[in-house]
């Protein structure tokens, strides 16, 4: 083993930051077991053995979306056959409906960006929610829904988190994130919120009290050294205000998108590799997500040995994954999530939204 190897070792195992340099060293490490390894070690020491789940519902209020970016099989055009909107009264009765297990803890609200709905409405739906189920977490809208709400409102990003706080938004999901380089967002998806602007609506929720998740798409047209650049602005805004809960790296499914014919999905030796260096270089991240929706439960299960601490949730009826031809299915039950984290070697902790643990299981 090179020099290099062993000096980024030492540092892992003595819980010193790696520098930029050191992460796209491990990009060029082809052991993938030294990864997971070290991984493990910082994993260990930051979350400790429990792997985290909770049962959660998935609403998705349209499909219609003006960004119309290159990796996404789920927005369409008004006058698509596919096109779809939901009513906040189909909302309150979906959510009403997963209501019915009592182990429901939080609803999980993306859409596409409509291009005539109001402000108003995005409130309504939440005011209608949080009055018909005032116990349930609402954690709802990403930061490029934040950017479209203030565009479409003439309203700043504070005044816009503001008005959804009072409207019952208890936290924010990290999608959007995409890969947080201007390049990239050019090319793939200029119609939506630069890498500055995402990184702001967090910067600001998180002033707030707002906490949010942050993401990544990798396995596009990105290069190494803009993941690892990506890596490093969500570790320097967690620095700054410790507003994140989790880090989800997607890999990115080429399905029914305008890249299908030019880009191949990602192997499992890349999505492992991907998980171990968020791992060790989020290294202000208590948690790490292995989003099984994404990566198949199979493969979710493997990383929570290459640094993964969250397998997400039951996750009933996503569908914006499930548009780009993710294969593992729309929800999976509580005892499968537990049983998978137990053949882990791991301990279930079913938590709620803010990452308190409810029982261990």
């Amino acid at each position: 083993m090179d020099a290099i190897f062993y000096e980024i070792e030492h540092k892992i195992r003595d819980g010193v930051r790696l520098t930029r340099d050191e992460g796209l060293t491990l990009f060029n490490s082809q052991d993938l077991a030294w990864l997971g390894y070290l991984a493990n070690i910082a994993r260990k020491r930051i979350s400790g053995d429990y792997v985290y789940f909770n049962v959660n519902r998935h609403i998705n209020l349209t499909n219609i979306c003006t960004a119309r970016c290159k990796f996404c099989a789920f927005g369409c055009d008004a006058d698509s056959a596919q096109a779809y909107t939901m009513t906040k009264e189909k909302a309150v009765s979906l959510a009403k409906q997963s209501a019915q297990d009592p182990d429901l803890r939080e609803l999980h609200i993306v859409s596409g960006l409509h291009p005539d709905w109001p402000f108003e409405f995005y409130l309504d739906v939440l005011h209608s929610l949080r009055s018909a189920l005032p116990d349930i977490h609402l954690k709802a809208f990403t930061a490029v829904e934040i950017c479209h709400f203030a565009k479409i409102s003439g309203k700043s990003i504070e005044e816009v988190l503001k008005a959804l706080i009072d409207a019952g938004m208890d936290s924010m999901p990290g999608g959007g994130a995409e890969i947080l380089s201007d390049r990239v967002r050019e090319q793939l998806c200029p119609q939506k919120a630069s890498a500055g602007e995402w990184l702001e609506v967090a910067r600001t929720a998180h002033k707030l009290g707002l906490r949010s998740n942050a993401s990544m798409l990798y396995g596009h047209i990105e290069t190494v050294e803009e993941r690892i650049d990506h890596l490093l602005a969500l570790r320097e805004l967690q620095d700054e205000t410790g507003g994140f809960q989790t880090f989800i790296c997607f890999p990115f499914h080429p399905v029914n998108t305008e890249l299908e014919n030019q880009i191949i999905r990602t192997t499992v030796w890349d999505d492992l590799k991907m998980m171990a260096i968020s791992r060790l270089m989020l290294d202000n991240f208590k948690n790490i997500k292995a989003y099984w929706i994404m990566l198949t439960l199979p493969i979710a299960q493997l990383a929570l040995g290459f640094g993964a601490n969250d397998i997400d949730g039951t996750v009933s009826e996503e569908r914006i994954m499930q548009a780009a031809g993710a294969k593992a299915g729309r929800s999976l039950s509580k005892e499968t999530l537990i049983n998978s984290i137990r053949q882990a070697g791991r301990i279930p902790a079913e938590r709620d939204s803010m990452y308190n643990i409810i029982k261990i299981v």
